[in-house]
């Protein structure tokens, strides 16, 4: 009786957490699909309306910015590349330092590594003119490459790859070199493979992180051709039903992503194995 008590109470527990979490995302998307003068008069509202094409097409479409030159549809190609970038270039070099790090005995390779990772504790806000003046002398300002290269090393990314290498058996290593693998080799036929459920759940983490930058993009671009989705977030205008449409597109490339790879998510996070 206590048994059943107590798992009944937790998932009322859970239901509440998930009512209390998906509700307001509920009601902005069913206000959404009201005209404007609607959800002035009425507020926000729980059930769909009509509008729905009309409010996200016009959205998607509509040149807004200072100039009137940048539509959410090619925020959302910018942030889709910015994220993407971001993440396979946090990912490959994470690999390359932590199999460095773990496999080729240099000296201080542990001072090193906490050298990397407590860049941790440097606020992006104090590197982030620095930063900046490299990219101008490099003239990579309104740019992609300037978008992606400065915020792609990934401490936390190294750390998590490092720790993995440490588990796997020296004697893999062993084998490898009997049948005559290169050090190249070994990585790529190997670790990289081992690697698999890791390197999604670190290409999760790193596509979000990117996609959800503001601070950086809003400092590197002056062109408005290389707007963000957050930057649009917080420059669009418009009624607020074509902001809340604005808002619910925004959330859908990270979802779908976590929708498709959760299961090596998962894995990679508790290495279920």
């Amino acid at each position: 009786m206590s048994r059943l008590f107590t798992s009944s109470f937790s998932h009322i527990i859970l239901f509440i957490g998930i009512f209390v979490m998906v509700v307001p995302v509920w009601m902005i998307f069913a206000s959404s699909t009201h005209t404007s003068s609607f959800i002035n008069t009425h507020g926000l509202q729980f059930f769909l309306g009509d509008s729905f094409q009309e409010n996200y097409l016009r959205v998607l479409l509509y040149k807004g910015g200072f100039f009137k030159e940048i539509t959410a549809l090619k925020m959302f190609l910018n942030s889709f590349i910015m994220a993407t970038g971001v993440a396979l270039l946090s990912v490959v070099t994470s690999l390359m330092a932590a199999y460095a790090l773990v496999y080729y005995r240099i000296k201080y390779a542990t001072l090193l590594f906490w050298i990397i990772f407590i860049t941790i504790l440097v606020p992006l806000e104090l590197r982030i003119f620095p930063t900046y003046s490299v990219m101008a002398e490099l003239n990579l300002v309104n740019s992609y490459f300037g978008l992606i290269v400065p915020i792609s090393a990934s401490a936390i990314a190294t750390l998590f790859f490092r720790q993995f290498y440490k588990t796997v058996p020296d004697e893999l290593l062993e084998s490898a070199k009997l049948d005559g693998a290169s050090t190249w080799r070994f990585f790529i036929d190997f670790l990289v493979p081992l690697s698999k459920t890791m390197i999604v759940a670190m290409l999760i983490f790193m596509f979000v992180f990117g996609y959800n930058q503001y601070l950086w993009p809003l400092l590197v671009t002056s062109s408005e051709q290389y707007w963000t989705v957050v930057m649009g977030l917080k420059m669009m205008s418009g009624s607020i039903v074509h902001r809340f449409a604005f808002v619910m597109m925004s959330m859908v490339p990270p979802v779908l992503i976590i929708i498709i790879l959760q299961k090596h998510f998962i894995k990679g996070v508790f290495q279920d194995k």
